[in-house]
């Protein structure tokens, strides 16, 4: 006797607080962020269609997995044409880049927005994605594993250092806010961001501000993480950058892209250990990654 197939519908809600209905689990996913990337391979999926990871077509630090997968623009300009050809049955996307589509992406498959801002939101993030995937459990299970080495991470590490998170490649350095993802890995290392908080930051933006190198020098942070940028860093020309106590002692790194977009369980864990690494080298050891894609010193 043949056992019917159940097959249970599925409704989740999103980050803007609407239901998100599926007939039935997504298999055909489309990843308007590089979260959903992240988190498809780290489930063993694959996305159906992507967006273009900043200057790259794909994420670099996922590798060859994506090899195949279509780009179907960027996270803020999507070929709409390109992603009712994929014909998805879902769209997994960033919220803030995408939501003034959000009737548009509805006409083509249904759409969740994620915030992806702050740890919690990636945290969030997993879980709702986990549930539309039919996939909750393993969701939950990789936050869990995550929530340990966080802690694991935390009672290991020293403390009594400074950081600063900067990027642009201006004359004035944009700088983070602690509720930003990868600032608050600092904390979990415990470092002390010299961004500082954002008055409201349950708002999630702005991400940062900008700050001049007089005000940076003032706080003098021991290291100085820049993040990548398509042009020359000139702030780093300034007569003051030679002075800042983390140029003097050569803790500059330069960060790869996943370090700007870290909300995927792939991303943020490398974030995390690469970072715990270039604040405590004696304690920590670097993650496996290509030495293409390793922060490295910036001179």
């Amino acid at each position: 006797m043949t056992v019917p197939l159940v097959v249970s519908a599925v409704t989740v809600k999103d980050d803007r607080g609407e239901p998100v209905q599926l007939p039935t689990s997504a298999e055909r996913v489309v990843s308007i962020s590089t979260f959903g990337t992240d988190l498809l391979l780290a489930l063993g999926m694959k996305p159906a269609a992507i967006t273009r990871f900043g200057p790259f077509a794909q994420p670099d630090y996922l590798g060859d997995r994506l090899a195949g997968v279509p780009v179907i623009g960027s996270r803020s300009q999507v070929n709409m044409e390109l992603l009712s050809e994929v014909a998805p049955d879902l769209v997994l996307a960033i919220r803030r880049y995408t939501e003034k589509d959000a009737s548009r992406f509805a006409e083509i498959a249904p759409y969740a927005a994620l915030n992806l801002v702050t740890l919690n939101d990636s945290i969030r993030a997993v879980s709702i994605a986990g549930e539309l995937l039919g996939r909750a459990e393993d969701a939950e299970q990789i936050n869990r594993q995550f929530q340990q080495q966080l802690e694991t991470y935390r009672a290991q590490a020293p403390g009594g250092l400074s950081a600063a998170l900067l990027v642009t490649g201006g004359e004035v350095p944009f700088i983070y806010y602690d509720h930003f993802l990868t600032s608050e890995l600092l904390n979990w290392l415990n470092v002390d961001n010299v961004g500082g908080a954002l008055a409201n930051p349950e708002q999630g933006l702005p991400l940062g501000y900008r700050m001049r190198l007089e005000d940076l020098l003032q706080r003098d942070p021991d290291v100085i993480f820049l993040f990548a940028s398509n042009k020359e860093r000139a702030f780093t020309r300034n007569p003051i950058w030679p002075y800042l106590k983390a140029v003097r002692q050569g803790r500059v790194y330069e960060v790869g892209q996943h370090w700007k977009e870290a909300a995927g369980p792939i991303a943020r864990s490398l974030v995390l250990q690469e970072m715990a690494y270039r604040l405590y080298p004696d304690q920590f050891a670097m993650p496996e990654l290509p030495e293409s894609l390793r922060s490295r010193r910036y001179n």
